[in-house]
């Protein structure tokens, strides 16, 4: 049986008592409500935070506290108890910071956050429920992961390495001075990205408290040339709107479809042994595009909060438009069109891979897809569905890739021939997809067991007869590591 906290803790979130009843009206789980009612919060505070603590008006250090405090309350507010976690992770994290050599700041900052959340993730699932848990406390627990040690890399990169070895990225993100602790608990907990992320960078954050954030991607641009004689001041409510009109269809599709066709329709008997195959194929379809829309909804409200800040603007595209998505961790569109499982998977969860590339792809020097692989298998947790996800990605990958490079070229000489194979690579990715990620979503070994042998383990077999039986043929020679400055010079004087 799983554990309780001790009777002056037994409550699990300070909203219990007074959300209850909508929970219970609703039909929803109290942790959802928690957590929706929460970001609303901080959806109204980032208004405020923008109109009266602005740059212009607040010094740092005050948007700096207000940020942290407003933070840890909606933490408090959210997870209750359990969000003592996230304080000591963030407290060892920083003692670390201030002891540690520049050379190893990185190497032990990411060794201790991952090593606590793992921890975290075992005794959640294993010693205390396991279950298909909806908003827990490992969420944050996770976006602060990936903030301590991408900040770690970027001060080691700052401090602890030459110039001229930095990629031209690496150099644009490097940390030059350790934060304080007050710049350390705002960038960490900040009521914008604390419940629902997403990650960023570091120097970003900091050039938003400070007022510099939007100033800085508008120098990029000419503005005398477009018949400026200032720079502008863009606002974030177009773009606020326009996310939060997606949050509110992505909830309602929710609230219709994902509770029609739950996850647990996959392990029905009628799915299982009565259902033909066909029919199971567009099931799982419904199935899955039915589990998206607490994504779009969580992700794209997290996006809003962070704009109606005032954080998150990129910069200005060929259009002339400003853009607000420096912070987006998914383009709905693109996902829904991938033609490809590669084009699927940038667009999906998009910080975190940004965060995986920086943190280990880019840096390791030996077998980084697998080392990548690793590290996100353990971010994500121990659940045995991610690692059958992970796993099954890995060779439905090599299969496509194969599949391009052999027959993709037959394709080109028309338009019309083109329209096919889109139309045909399009359906099998969204399929494959559909196959690959069921188990990431139903988390257990016997649901995904049953799920696959109803579905005759049709796509492994497939991938694997492709891999084994059609020719692989080499990639064009691409530099992974990113150019620096280095290897520039170098090249100039040979």
């Amino acid at each position: 049986m799983a554990a309780e906290p001790p009777s002056s803790l037994s409550y699990r979130t300070m909203g219990s008592t007074c959300l209850r009843p909508l929970s219970e009206l609703l039909g929803i789980p109290l942790d959802q409500v928690n957590f929706v009612a929460c970001q609303l919060f901080a959806l109204f505070a980032a208004f405020w935070f923008r109109i009266y603590l602005s740059p212009s008006k607040t010094s740092p250090d005050v948007r700096h506290a207000f940020a942290t405090i407003f933070g840890i309350y909606f933490v408090i507010f959210c997870f209750g108890w359990y969000s003592v976690h996230l304080f000591v992770l963030v407290l060892m994290c920083y003692g670390i910071l201030v002891t540690a050599s520049v050379s190893n700041i990185h190497r032990y900052s990411l060794f201790v956050a991952m090593g606590y959340l793992t921890i975290c993730h075992i005794s959640r699932i294993y010693i205390f429920r396991y279950g298909i848990l909806t908003t827990d406390f490992s969420g944050p627990l996770m976006i602060v992961t990936q903030k301590i040690t991408v900040l770690a890399f970027q001060i080691h990169d700052g401090l602890g390495r030459r110039a001229e070895d930095l990629s031209a990225e690496q150099h644009r993100l490097a940390v030059k001075v350790k934060p304080s602790f007050l710049e350390y608990l705002s960038y960490l907990l900040n009521f914008m990205s604390v419940i629902a992320g997403p990650c960023n960078n570091f120097k970003d954050y900091v050039a938003f408290i400070e007022g510099r954030h939007i100033h800085m991607k508008l120098l990029e641009v000419n503005w005398k040339q477009k018949g400026f004689h200032s720079l502008p001041e863009p606002s974030p409510t177009r773009a606020v709107i326009q996310k939060l009109c997606m949050t509110l269809v992505s909830l309602l599709l929710f609230l219709t479809l994902t509770k029609t066709f739950p996850i647990t329709c996959l392990a029905d008997d009628w799915f299982v042994h009565k259902a033909n195959f066909p029919t199971r194929l567009c099931y799982l379809y419904i199935v899955m595009q039915a589990s998206k829309p607490k994504y779009y909804f969580a992700w794209t409200l997290a996006d809003a909060v962070n704009n109606a800040a005032g954080f998150g603007f990129s910069g200005v595209d060929k259009n002339g438009n400003f853009c607000w998505d420096l912070l987006s961790n998914l383009n709905i569109w693109k996902i829904e069109t991938a033609t490809s499982f590669k084009m699927y998977l940038e667009n999906w969860n998009i910080q975190t891979v940004t965060w995986l590339k920086r943190v280990c792809y880019e840096r390791v020097p030996w077998y980084p897809t697998m080392l990548t692989f690793i590290l996100s298998a353990l971010w994500h947790g121990v659940y045995p569905g991610y690692y059958f996800t992970f796993l099954t990605g890995t060779l439905v990958t090599i299969a496509a890739r194969t599949m391009r490079k052999n027959y993709r070229h037959y394709f080109l000489s028309s338009k019309a021939l083109k329209l096919v194979y889109d139309v045909i690579t399009w359906a099998v990715t969204q399929l494959a997809v559909c196959y690959t990620v069921a188990p990431f979503v139903m988390l257990a070994v016997e649901p995904t067991v049953s799920l696959y042998k109803s579905m005759y383990f049709y796509l492994h077999i497939i991938s694997l007869l492709i891999i084994l039986f059609l020719p692989i043929k080499p990639q064009a020679h691409i530099q992974r590591q990113p150019q620096t400055l280095n290897s520039v010079n170098k090249k100039k004087t040979d």
